[in-house]
């Protein structure tokens, strides 16, 4: 049957409520073309159409709604639907009632499907209901549910509140649709409501594009979120969600929020620049994401707090704004397969009491830690890789961690760090070609190590602080800048058939009243094979030196050879000595300084040396490669200072200085070494007391609550209170667009710390040269006391050349001709990106020729060592 609307003809209706009022089940009314003011209440199954094509016809009723559903199956198709007031219902669908929209147009209001109230939620918390579509779709069909809608290729339009609402029972499906211009949220899901949305499109709203609460359930595939003013996706109260293959983009919070009970799954969804998390988690949740993307949130890449429960699996997150991974309060993480990228913070962050474990992923160039856990959080980690930042493992809390067939390289300081109390198990686990250290055992922690080793550390291999008891067994540690094993002043532990070789300071040092054991360990290649400090008394069992130039371990005061048990050793070293500490070109010079793990170790032993004099400090500093205008600052102020010192001396009032300084320059630009040098330089003209280096970044001055900042701030403060306190990458204290930050408490308490101690810390800011100033601008107090800013460029290819060749010079090693023509052409061609690290650059491409030139000589029969000190053309990287 089929009923027409028109404004003249014979048969036909003037108005669209007489036509309905005349059709039986099942018609067809079709209407000319025109504006209807009519509100429309459809009590049979009907079908309204326009007679002349999608759009021609318009509904604008004067009040609200235009348009009410109380029959099943009823369909509206191609019809534009008009409100008056975009906060008021547009569309009812009333409870078991039924309603497509197809080709339609709906503006300046909400659709709302009723449905019955009081469902009980889902008593066993089990698993979603939706991983089968025909489990929805019996839900859409189900004759005894709620409200049910269908939308097919329908724009929802200026409404206020919500675009979307189901409530109590009721069901929906959404395909091919769009949702825009919405002050409020997308859609609202309540009650026990079921949406199952398949390509939908939710832009320009002021809320969240879609919310799931109550014990309500979304299934969305396909879809494309943008630009919601707070998150993309929020599932609330014991709500569940799934959703798969969705584009979740430019929102102002978090991509995916989980609150409450609720329970979401993501399959194969990417979530670019959220303003929050990408995911965030909290209460007592379960969040599950397969094979997912986040790129360039402003915040972390996955946050998990309260009890919630988190697993990642392959999935891929990429320069995030904090912590890549973030798992905190008593929240638990596993993650599988996952790449982390270039974090602007940790790449993992697990604190308080949370636990995580990760299996199989590669972290990779965070600017902070690979991997940081404090409080009483524990982390586990299985063959996973972390490569770059700052540090690779560092572990201060008093939980137990543990990292097991784990590879960790190239980070610019250490590779483990070991906080004190904090207990670790390193199973299988190498550190290769770290700055510093290569594993670090701070007083009173526990460290358990078997298999594995630390290749090509700057520093010592594995350094074991002051009272600690270590349980160390087949170790290999190779290339340390410094000592291979350095045992700290009354330090304990047992080191069982562990290897050591070719190290710049003895192998083995023994620090004052330390008492190791050392069984069945080799010592190789090296100028010295033990070091010890007075009042040290390790045991040698069975330990023996091959090739060592000063060997104790095979006939000396300490041990007897092979078979030695070693009694108490005698004062000072033996014969021989560590040779002198040459200049670091790409950071750290001569001795070691208060921050460093090893200070005051690795040189133990032998006479305390002679004061530094302003003389052999500047020719150091001009040694420096590149750097001129630093350089000429540098011994500019000095000049100055020594001015001031002249004037106090002889009486007269002294100007005002400002010794704090910005450093200005992107990274590998020697901040860090002229920072050294600065603080060594101030203690020989004695504006310092000591003039050691303290190297601190956000981490280690902002806390992870309300009333921690200040205390750490504090704390840092005072082990730079006679030196230097270098902030590195200060900006990370004033987070760019993100208020009410921590690091506002960490300024403020740093103003302050520098009034009250102003002739006994100096204040290094350093960062990116476009970042600083925005650090400075923060506090009023800053720009008062930072008056001088020092600007690092970037090394040109012809430095860039030089310091290759001083690492080649350091480690003994020769570049022929050829080498050193295509160098010059390798280092012109590396792109100046972001990459880009100046002098880090520089000692990485040192360390890929050394170690090319290891596989090519290794197919030699009997080279010669010509042989093995020439770095040839075609050991540079391809």
């Amino acid at each position: 049957m089929k009923i027409l609307v028109a404004p003249k003809g014979r048969g036909a209706h003037r108005t669209i409520a007489r036509a309905l009022a005349a059709a039986e089940a099942g018609a067809v009314i079709s209407i000319a073309p025109g504006e209807y003011p009519e509100a429309l209440r459809l009590e049979r199954r009907v079908t309204l159409e326009p007679a002349a094509g999608a759009g021609s016809v318009v509904i604008r009723p004067v009040e609200s709604p235009a348009l009410t559903v109380a029959a099943a199956d009823c369909l509206v198709r191609g019809l534009v639907l008009r409100g008056q007031d975009p906060a008021q219902p547009l569309v009812r669908v009333e409870d078991g009632s039924g309603l497509t929209l197809e080709d339609c147009g709906l503006s300046h209001g909400r659709v709302e499907v009723l449905g019955s109230a009081g469902v009980p939620a889902d008593p066993d918390g089990g698993p979603l209901p939706l991983t089968v579509d025909d489990d929805l779709r019996a839900q859409l069909d189900d004759p005894v549910a709620g409200g049910v809608l269908v939308l097919r290729h329908t724009r929802l339009h200026g409404a206020h509140h919500t675009a979307l609402h189901l409530d109590g029972d009721a069901r929906a499906r959404a395909e091919d649709s769009i949702i825009d211009s919405v002050e409020g949220i997308g859609v609202v899901l309540s009650g026990a409501a079921v949406l199952l949305a398949e390509r939908l499109r939710v832009s320009e709203v002021s809320g969240s594009a879609l919310r799931a609460r109550g014990n309500s359930r979304l299934l969305v595939r396909d879809a494309r979120l943008s630009g919601a003013g707070r998150h993309g996706v929020l599932v609330q109260d014991t709500a569940r969600a799934k959703v798969e293959d969705c584009r979740i983009d430019g929102v102002a919070m978090s991509g995916v929020q989980l609150d409450h009970e609720a329970r979401a799954e993501l399959t194969d969804c990417r979530v670019t620049r959220a303003g929050g998390s990408a995911l965030a988690a909290g209460g007592t949740t379960r969040l599950i994401a397969n094979g997912c993307r986040i790129v360039e949130p402003a915040a972390n890449g996955l946050l998990a707090l309260g009890d919630a429960t988190a697993e990642a699996v392959n999935c891929q997150l990429s320069r995030t704004g904090f912590s890549a991974l973030h798992f905190a309060d008593r929240s638990t993480g596993t993650v599988l397969g996952t790449i982390v990228a270039d974090s602007r913070e940790h790449a993992v962050a697990v604190t308080d009491s949370a636990s995580a474990e990760l299996t199989g992923c590669t972290l990779t160039g965070a600017v902070m830690c690979g991997a940081q856990v404090t409080d009483a959080a524990r982390l586990t980690m299985r063959g996973s890789r972390v490569v770059g930042g700052e540090t690779g493992v560092r572990v201060r809390s008093s939980g137990e961690s543990e990292l097991r067939e784990c590879a960790i390289g190239g980070q610019s300081k250490g590779g483990v760090e070991i906080g004190t109390d904090a207990t670790v198990a390193l199973l299988a686990t190498s550190v290769t070609g770290v700055g510093s250290a290569g594993v670090t055992v701070d007083s009173g922690a526990r460290l358990r190590m078997e298999g594995g080793g630390v290749y090509g550390a700057g520093g010592s291999g594995l350094v074991v602080w002051q009272g600690t008891e270590p349980q160390v067994r087949g170790v290999r540690i190779e290339r340390a800048g410094k000592n291979g094993i350095l045992v700290g002043e009354k330090a304990r532990g047992l080191f069982e058939h562990c290897d050591v070789s070719v190290t710049t300071f003895p192998a083995l040092h023994i620090g004052a009243d330390a008492e190791p054991v050392f069984r069945g360990c080799r010592v190789f290649d090296c100028e010295q094979d033990v070091g010890t400090a007075n009042g040290a008394k390790p045991t040698f069992e069975e330990c023996v030196s091959v090739r060592v130039g000063s060997a104790t371990l095979t006939g000396g005061p300490i041990g007897t050879g092979p078979k030695g048990g070693g009694g108490p050793a005698g004062p000072g070293t033996g014969p021989g000595s560590p040779p002198a500490v040459p200049q670091d070109i790409n950071g750290g010079t001569g001795p070691a300084s208060a921050d460093d793990p090893e200070a005051g170790l690795a040189d133990a032993g032998e006479a305390e040396p002679e004061p530094e004099t302003l003389e052999e400090l500047l020719a150091e500093l001009d040694e420096l490669v590149g750097l001129d205008g630093v350089k000429g600052d540098v011994g500019g102020m000095v000049k100055l200072m020594q001015m001031v010192r002249m004037r106090e001396e002889a009486g007269l009032p002294a100007p005002p200085l400002s010794r704090h300084l910005v450093f200005a320059g992107n990274p590998g630009t020697g901040k860090t070494t002229v920072a050294r040098l600065y603080g060594r330089l101030l203690k020989a003209l004695g504006l310092l007391g000591k003039g050691h280096l303290v190297e601190v970044d956000r981490s280690a001055l902002v806390g992870e609550y309300v009333g921690h900042t200040g205390p750490k701030t504090t704390e840092a403060f005072q082990r730079a209170r006679g030196g230097v306190l270098f902030i590195d990458e200060a900006y990370a204290l004033v987070p760019a667009g993100v208020a009410n930050d921590f690091g506002g408490e960490a300024i403020a308490t740093l103003v302050k710390l520098m009034e009250d101690h102003r002739d006994e810390v100096v204040v290094i800011a350093a960062g990116y040269p476009q970042d600083m100033d925005r650090f400075i601008g923060s506090n009023p107090g800053l720009s008062s006391r930072f008056t001088r800013t020092l600007l690092f460029a970037d090394y040109t290819s012809q430095e860039l050349v030089s310091i290759v060749e001083h690492h080649a010079q350091l480690h003994s090693y020769e570049l022929s001709d050829g080498a050193r023509d295509r160098l010059a052409a390798y280092v012109e061609a590396i792109p100046r990106d972001d990459r880009f690290g100046n002098g880090r650059t520089a000692r990485q491409l040192f360390q890929a020729m050394t170690e090319r030139q290891a596989m090519r000589v290794s197919e030699l029969t009997s080279p010669e060592a010509q042989q093995l000190m020439t770095l040839r053309e075609e050991d540079l990287p391809l």
